[in-house]
């Protein structure tokens, strides 16, 4: 199979990523062996092949928003069958006996393995996974509609409900990419007023047809405080902003799986007044089903920029230069 590989980060600039014919890969005992057809390049794709996160094995198949076909069952996996459609995610398996899978935390297991880091992921024309950690796609959606839901859409309502918002609440939203562009349709499903904050024209654009109540630059003043607000920029320097423009009482989220340095804050401008500042890391297997759901219940719009696998370098380059209107996807 053709498979799209990192062998050493650099920047992005420099085309890390290598096509190399690799043996199909055979499915353990548990896994499913899934005929690739689409895969979402993420910012965490671009982490990974920079090197500001470390994978656990190298060379390494990058990519975790992975739709497919099941192509064959290893010993004993359950739960789908041969031609069923699935997707598989970023959390790719967890131990279930540790004190954070106990707690109904497995996003936080203490041997937790992610797709595209520590196994090989959907830069490829075959993919492997556990049953237990793949999803069945909605109907409704094309192969690249749905790939962004499985990362950018999950780790998104994650941050969502870790903000905790209300229906009806004032929400805003920090960086307008690939998940806040679903988060936003998530948000005013639930009657919610959104205020989002992004410099490029493009993504302006974007959030006011997605139904935008104000739209401005992170240094400007909403016209309201808001209740909660949700960061998917890996920029530390939003803190503070972000913090400024809460109500009291109110929670901040950071989404990032990376961040730049934060700045000082000023404790009685950002944080005096009961505001909550917090981070949503990685995502539980029910905030996937959770969010599929809602998939299914209304029409999640993804807007996705298709690109052929050979162009994965270019994809990860032009995330990185926000030149995306909100997902790329690699079409296999």
């Amino acid at each position: 199979m053709i498979a799209i590989q990192l062998s050493s980060p650099g920047p992005i600039e420099s085309a890390p990523l290598r096509a190399v014919e690799l043996p199909v890969p055979e499915p353990a005992a548990d896994e499913l062996l899934v005929r690739v057809r689409a895969c979402g390049v993420c910012h965490t794709d671009l982490h990974v092949a920079e090197g500001d996160l470390t994978p656990s094995k190298m060379p390494i198949v990058p990519g975790h928003q992975v739709v497919g076909i099941v192509e064959k069952l290893g010993a004993g996996a359950s739960g789908f069958k041969i031609g069923d459609r699935v997707g598989i995610a970023w959390l790719r398996w967890a131990c279930g006996a540790c004190r954070f899978c106990l707690a109904g935390s497995e996003n936080l297991c203490a041997r937790g393995r992610f797709t595209g880091l520590d196994a090989d992921g959907g830069y490829a024309q075959f993919a492997c996974a556990p049953a237990a950690f793949a999803y069945p796609i909605p109907e409704g959606y094309s192969d690249h509609e749905a790939a962004p839901l499985l990362c950018a859409g999950i780790v998104g309502y994650r941050a969502l409900r870790r903000s905790g918002i209300r229906p009806e609440g004032r929400l805003g939203l920090y960086g307008f990419g690939a998940s806040a562009h679903i988060v936003i349709q998530i948000a005013r499903h639930w009657k919610c007023e959104v205020y989002v904050f992004t410099r490029a024209e493009r993504h302006q654009k974007l959030a006011r047809e997605l139904g935008a109540a104000w739209v401005g630059r992170a240094e400007e003043e909403p016209p309201r405080k808001l209740d909660s607000a949700i960061s998917f920029a890996p920029a530390g320097a939003l803190v503070p902003e972000m913090l400024r423009a809460l109500e009291k009482g109110g929670t901040a989220v950071l989404a990032g799986i990376a961040m730049s340095a934060t700045p000082p804050l000023d404790y009685r401008r950002c944080l005096y007044d009961e505001k909550t500042l917090t981070s949503a890391a990685n995502a539980t297997r029910q905030d996937g089903r959770d969010l599929l759901a809602l998939a299914r219940e209304f029409r999640i719009e993804t807007r996705a920029e298709q690109f052929p696998l050979s162009d994965a370098n270019r994809a990860l380059r032009m995330v990185k230069e926000s030149r995306v209107e909100a997902s790329a996807v690699l079409m296999i």
